[in-house]
């Protein structure tokens, strides 16, 4: 399977914003961004000892030096070749994933970098690397532990008291997230306005730590990066859920800063820039999870532009 490269491709009144409010339930709620010296070596510089609660920072970028990419299954999974050499990790293990789906994802990834290859936009390489590496070294118990410690300071759960508009914001917008996962887990989740934050019970935290034993390890380390993306744990489970999209998330995720926006004006370079890259990783993270999740392969076919 060989890949081609794709074609080039005042702040206002209040009652401005209320009538933007309704969009937010039909429309995405829109109120609310060993460098290659041998190439068949690691594709980012062989890492020195790392801090154990680090994960990867791939660097910037380097010239693109392949002309292909293909896909091929070996014994230990799918594999991801540059030219005719196997990708691998910052720790020199062969690049290998789980689904033929998931691969094709990443190398389109690599296919899609022009002549400068950019790392930081490569969110599905740069999770695979660390589920096969595992830089910070955590057993699947510790990393659901860690995706349940972000429930403690979820976004939706922290509230104002004033301004008026903004507390009945938040409760019109991220209360029915907050129902929504009482209901499906059948669990007890408050909100608070309190700089503590609202108590969640033991049982709550138990009966989310049995969910998430259900995922697998690298599924798990997507949830993680998406967690960490929208700064709510309850947010992703809806991701996850399918109650919720990407831009449905990541804007109840921007809810108190689209609201400053719409009151204060927005600053164009700056705040799209954030809100198309939030958008991103959100998308690339929830599509990590949903792939390292499915175990079918999909048909070997040729993919065109």
């Amino acid at each position: 399977m060989w890949l081609r490269h794709p074609p080039a491709g005042d702040t206002r009144p209040l009652r401005m914003m209320w009538r933007i409010c309704p969009r937010l339930g039909d429309r995405g709620r829109g109120l609310l961004s060993r460098l290659f010296s041998d190439p068949t070596a690691s594709m980012w510089p062989r890492p020195g000892p790392r801090p154990p609660a680090r994960a990867y920072v791939p660097p910037t970028e380097r010239k693109r030096f392949y002309e292909n990419v293909s896909i091929s299954q070996g014994e230990g999974g799918f594999e991801i070749n540059l030219d005719h050499r196997k990708l691998k990790t910052p720790q020199a293990k062969l690049f290998t994933v789980p689904s033929e789906a998931l691969a094709i994802a990443v190398a389109t990834e690599w296919d899609s970098q022009q002549d400068t290859i950019k790392f930081y936009t490569m969110h599905l390489t740069t999770l695979c690397n660390t589920s096969l590496d595992n830089p910070t070294q955590r057993n699947k118990d510790q990393l659901i532990r860690a995706v349940v410690k972000f429930l403690d300071t979820d976004t939706i759960c922290y509230r104002v008291e004033e301004p008026e508009t903004l507390v009945e914001l938040q409760k019109n917008e991220w209360d029915p997230i907050i129902e929504w996962a009482k209901e499906r887990y059948g669990v007890e989740i408050g909100s608070s306005t309190s700089i503590m934050g609202p108590s969640i019970p033991s049982q709550t935290r138990e009966v989310l730590i049995s969910h998430l034993s259900s995922y697998n390890m690298w599924a798990l380390q997507g949830i993680e990066f998406v967690v960490a993306q929208l700064k709510s744990m309850l947010l992703t489970l809806g991701l996850m859920d399918l109650r919720l999209t990407v831009e449905q998330a990541v804007l109840l995720s921007r809810l108190e800063e689209e609201y400053q926006i719409q009151k204060w004006g927005n600053i164009e370079w700056a705040h799209d820039y954030e809100l198309q890259e939030l958008r991103a990783r959100t998308a690339a993270g929830t599509l990590f999870v949903h792939l390292c999740s499915e175990s079918s392969t999909v048909k070997h076919k040729l993919l065109q532009e």
